[in-house]
Formats: structure tokens, sequence, C-alpha cells
């Protein structure tokens, strides 16, 4: 048995909550010079330029989840403003994007999946999207960790769908069959100028926790039940967000799925996998 297939055996039996509930507690945990030893540690092995944080000095978060949602210094994303552009909501590298086509969208060579799964299986959510546009982007240790919005919307549903904690990254990708739809994450629908926009944020092995920033933490009780939420689309309490306002963040990394209607827009012709991605930058043009 070659490493590769030894490192997915793994996967499949790792008890990936259990050691992700770990995790994410030592992640949360103020421990002083441990804290930020471990930081300097991280930093050093990813190699992060900690030139483009907010607090460049390890020493000035006092968790490990702080340092990991750090913000960024202003103006070291530029965004793209044109009202015909979508721009990029993450940084990260693209995994997969193109058609939804027969309600399938490709998660690696050879392995396609449902977007109705993926989206917590409800069919009046998934159709706007049937024939439309998805893109998978991957977010690494080394990335900004924080999910901003790709164009100015009004949140319509979030949806959190229980399920496991695989790796996401390449290699689980092109070996674990259906993965970003066996995988705890959160669903985001929004209304916006191009119709709905779906926004999935994927949970992972040792991902200590999904946010949104008007939920917080979304941790619906433990078990195998979908949750939903609808949200007024007018008046007051309306959540309405614009192009590059923050819309939610990983604590330790993950995977951001987006998808948008037919006939909507047009991914830029640079876009491809594995083109690296900076959150702002432009990603697709909008249909005249």
């Amino acid at each position: 048995m070659n490493l590769d297939k030894i490192k997915i055996a793994l996967q499949y039996a790792l008890p990936k909550h259990a050691v992700s509930r770990l995790v994410g507690k030592l992640a949360a945990a103020q421990a002083g010079a441990l804290t930020t030893q471990l930081i300097k540690l991280f930093i050093k092995q990813y190699k992060i330029d900690m030139t483009e944080a907010l607090h460049e000095d390890p020493a000035h978060y006092k968790t490990f989840n702080e340092f990991f949602t750090r913000p960024l210094k202003p103006g070291i994303r530029p965004l793209a403003t044109e009202e015909h552009i979508i721009a990029h909501p993450v940084d990260g590298a693209i995994s997969q994007l193109g058609d939804v086509v027969d309600g399938q969208i490709i998660q690696a060579k050879g392995h396609d999946y449902s977007l109705q799964t993926l989206l917590g299986g409800n069919e009046q959510d998934v159709a706007p999207f049937l024939g439309g546009k998805f893109a998978t982007i991957y977010l690494a240790p080394k990335d900004y960790h924080r999910i901003h919005m790709p164009v100015d919307g009004v949140l319509k549903k979030m949806i959190y769908v229980p399920g496991d904690l695989f790796s996401v990254n390449p290699l689980t990708a092109q070996n674990v069959p259906n993965l970003f739809a066996r995988n705890e994450r959160v669903v985001a629908i929004f209304d916006t100028d191009i119709g709905p926009l779906s926004m999935v944020l994927v949970g992972a092995t040792i991902v200590a926790s999904i946010e949104t920033v008007w939920a917080g933490t979304v941790t619906p009780p433990a078990g195998k039940d979908v949750f939903s939420w609808d949200y007024p689309t007018t008046g007051p309490q309306a959540i309405k967000l614009k192009k590059g306002d923050e819309m939610g963040r990983f604590k330790l990394g993950s995977t951001v799925i987006l998808s948008w209607g037919a006939d909507t827009a047009e991914f830029l012709a640079d876009q491809q996998p594995e083109t690296v991605t900076r959150m702002g930058t432009p990603f697709a043009t909008i249909n005249q």
C-alpha cells in the first residue's frame, strides 16, 4: 500500500469529531507563552506572511484561534468594485469550477456529486442553481481565513448540515467520494442582483468551528438532523451585506463552494483549477 492510500485509510479510521473537538479546545485556550510558541511554529511551518496581518507580532494573539482568524491590514486586499464583476470571496486556490450539469458538480477528476445533497437535500433550495455555475475554493493552513461577499446580497436562508469531518485537501478530494456532500457544512443562500447565490462553508478535520457574522458560531445540537433558518429579505431585520463585507470565518482551514443560476455570470478565462485566489480580485463577469 502506498503512502497516499495509507493517509486515506487513516482518515476513515480516525475518530474525526473527537479529535476536532479536542483541537478546538486547545485552539481556544489562553496558554500564554505556549500559545505564542505554537503560533511561531505554525508561521514557520506554513511560511505565513505576517507582514499582511494587522498585528504582525505572534505574541499579540491570546489564543491560536485569534491568530488563525487574524484580520489583515486595511487596503491589503483591494476590492474589484465594478458592478459587473463578481469578486473572489477568499484567499485560497481553485479546486474545481464549471457548470452544474444534471444537478451534479465536479469534486475532482472522476468524482461528481449532487448539488442538492450539498445544499441540504431540499429540492426548492437547489432549483435556482440547476444549469448554473459552481466554484470550489480550498483554503490552505497558510491562507487568510475570513470569508467575504463576492457581490452585494441579502441573506435569505441558512442551513446547517451535519456530517463527517474528513480533511478537504486535494488528496482527499481525489479519493473520498462525495467528500463535500458528506462533511459537516453551513449553507448560506442570498438574494442578489444576479439572482440567488449560495455559499457553502465546508467543515473538515480539526476545523474547530464555522462562524457567520449574523449567527456567530453555528453549533446546533449534535445529531443527524438538518437545521434551517429563514431570514426576512426586506424591512429593518433584513441582513444586507455589501460586496467585500465579511460573511463568515473558519477556525482552522477548509473549503468554500459557490453557486449561482444559469445565464447570469461567466468565469474569467484565467480562472482555472489550481489558480491561486486573493479575496477581492475579479472572479467572474455578470452577463449584461
